[in-house]
């Protein structure tokens, strides 16, 4: 899937040259997190988040350092600070180095640009413009839809099977060469052994994960590497 896919095209934003009080009020009217910035010609300039509200003089959060600290910190970054807690515009308060992303970019890219600046929302831009942004909800709704549309249930035990064992040849952390599967009656038993324990629950989902599969059970046993101990799954356990 693709950005534009995704995107939720009519955004609510803001101009620069806003209140910082107006945009507050906004994204409480709107019950959103983030406001995109653009200028009057529809250009993306920067975006307001909620932690931008969190150092602010109204509240008396401001950031309160020693003098020794804000000495190694220098001026400038001090300076900068205090424009961002007392800004009264929107374009002394937001953040203008934005990540954005064009309307034809892999949800994946989307989601690594996420994941590495750690941020909630990537504004999507086309011909110089934002024409829509893509949000974490926009990424759970993406999620809802394709799980509507699951392949369907696999015919019988044999394919059930099949398909597990080969999700489980084509993952890197799974230990292929050491699990068996059995399943009777769409029921999935996962027998041998694995070398980490983070692998049993792995191994679960994805028989979870296959239409048609009705439970699983874990007889597989955890082979610790440093001392060789052999530690017996824990329904096995509980019937000693």
């Amino acid at each position: 899937m693709k950005a534009r896919d995704v995107m939720t095209r009519t955004v609510v934003s803001i101009g620069p040259n806003a209140t910082v009080l107006q945009a507050a009020r906004l994204m409480l009217q709107h019950h959103i997190s983030g406001l995109p910035v653009v200028d009057p010609n529809g250009a993306l300039v920067g975006i307001l988040s909620e932690g931008d509200f969190l150092r602010r003089r109204e509240t008396a959060t401001e950031r309160r350092r020693s003098r020794w600290l804000e000495f190694l910190m220098g001026p400038g970054k001090i300076a900068s600070e205090y424009t961002h807690s007392h800004g009264q515009k929107v374009s002394e308060v937001m953040t203008d180095q934005v990540q954005t992303v064009d309307e034809d970019a892999d949800l994946e890219a989307v989601v690594e640009l996420m994941e590495r600046h750690r941020i909630k929302r990537v504004p999507v831009t086309g011909g110089g413009k934002m024409t829509g942004i893509v949000t974490r909800s926009n990424l759970m709704h993406a999620m809802v839809s394709m799980a509507r549309g699951e392949p369907a249930a696999p015919k019988g035990d044999a394919e059930i099977r099949e398909r597990l064992l080969g999700e489980i040849k084509a993952r890197e952390w799974a230990p292929a060469a050491m699990v068996n599967v059995v399943v009777r009656d769409g029921v999935v038993e996962l027998w041998g052994a694995v070398i980490d324990d983070r692998q049993r629950e792995a191994l679960k989902v994805a028989a979870e994960n296959i239409p048609g599969v009705k439970a699983v059970k874990d007889h597989l046993v955890w082979i610790e590497p440093t001392s060789g101990m052999v530690i017996e799954p824990p329904e096995e356990a509980t019937k000693h």
